[in-house]
């Protein structure tokens, strides 16, 4: 197959470039671009209509969740939602026959409201990222409204919302746990038996190259690795990675939501709305994409992609 694939050089783009280069020919399309080992050529947004033609577009790029809320809410729009209208026009007018964008859970919901977070989900996004991605989904959604038969017999389209990505390299929210037990302070949430999905990786290059091949039906899919996993198993992990003893304090959950509150009103090292984001399920579901591919379990294990990944940091 000859793919286009939008942001190569960030951390998910990279690895799809890394596992797909040997079996697919691959351009890119990025803000930069230097040469890429398994890129036949990297084109700039001003050069759409100097592109060759491909068989699937897969759309990465776009600005990432800040967590310190450092951004501007507008650049969020002007990346997440104007990058994907664009290159989503140009796949419309274009002979390829697939388009996957990223999204992200976050677009879905903030929090989960009951056990598990599904496709079936009214969207509530929360703050300028996860209402960027939905802006993005709803777009895609209102223009394929208008061209049913089209999608329906020629096209496909795929919007997939992966919950937290981890791999050799990206340490992204794993580190602040990972700090915690590399220093040896003891992990004081562990009262709490709140479970989260990860998404390792492989297995996100596994259901994208599955995809590319199988062209399954148009739709939104969740992205998850096969279970979740709570945040003491993890600190246990994080522990047995470096070789550590892992250390762990189950304080009152009264207490400590006490202590969260009074942080609220000043400055203490969490408040009540980060002690929710630390305590709280985030369960997503997998179920759809692997009926979709045929598939009863992914390749690689929850417990065995965390400890891959936390031997690198």
């Amino acid at each position: 197959m000859t793919l286009l694939l939008t942001g190569i050089h960030g951390f998910v783009g990279s690895n799809l470039v890394s596992a797909l280069k040997s079996r697919h020919s691959i351009y890119g399309l990025d803000i930069v671009s230097p040469v890429k080992e398994g890129i036949i050529k990297t084109y700039s947004w001003d050069e759409l209509e100097s592109l060759p033609e491909v068989d699937t577009i897969i759309h990465l790029a776009g600005k990432a969740h800040d967590t310190k809320n450092k951004n501007d809410a507008q650049v969020y729009f002007d990346i997440n939602t104007g990058l994907t209208e664009k290159i989503f026009d140009y796949f419309l007018q274009s002979n390829a026959k697939q388009f996957i964008f990223f999204s992200s859970v976050k677009a879905a919901a903030d929090t989960v409201e009951g056990e598990i977070l599904t496709e079936d989900v009214v969207p509530k996004p929360v703050g300028p990222y996860g209402e960027s991605k939905i802006a993005a989904e709803n777009y895609i959604l209102s223009k394929i409204q208008g061209i049913v038969d089209q999608v329906r017999n020629d096209k496909r389209i795929y919007i997939f919302r992966p919950c937290m990505i981890h791999g050799p390299g990206n340490k992204g929210n794993l580190n602040l746990l990972y700090k915690f037990v590399n220093k040896g302070i003891p992990y004081p949430l562990g009262a709490f038996e709140n479970k989260r999905s990860f998404l390792n990786i492989e297995n996100l290059t596994y259901i994208v190259e599955q995809f590319i091949l199988q062209n399954p039906s148009s739709g939104v899919y969740h992205l998850a690795d096969d279970k979740p996993i709570s945040t003491n198993e993890l600190i246990k992990l994080i522990a047995q990675s470096k070789g550590k003893k892992a250390w762990g304090w189950k304080l009152n959950k009264y207490l400590i939501k006490a202590v969260a509150r009074i942080g609220d009103v000043c400055k203490l090292p969490v408040n009540s709305n980060q002690l929710q984001k630390l305590t709280e399920n985030y369960v997503v579901s997998n179920q759809k994409v692997k009926q979709a591919i045929g598939i009863q379990r992914l390749p690689v294990d929850v417990k065995e992609g965390l400890i891959k990944t936390l031997k690198t940091f």
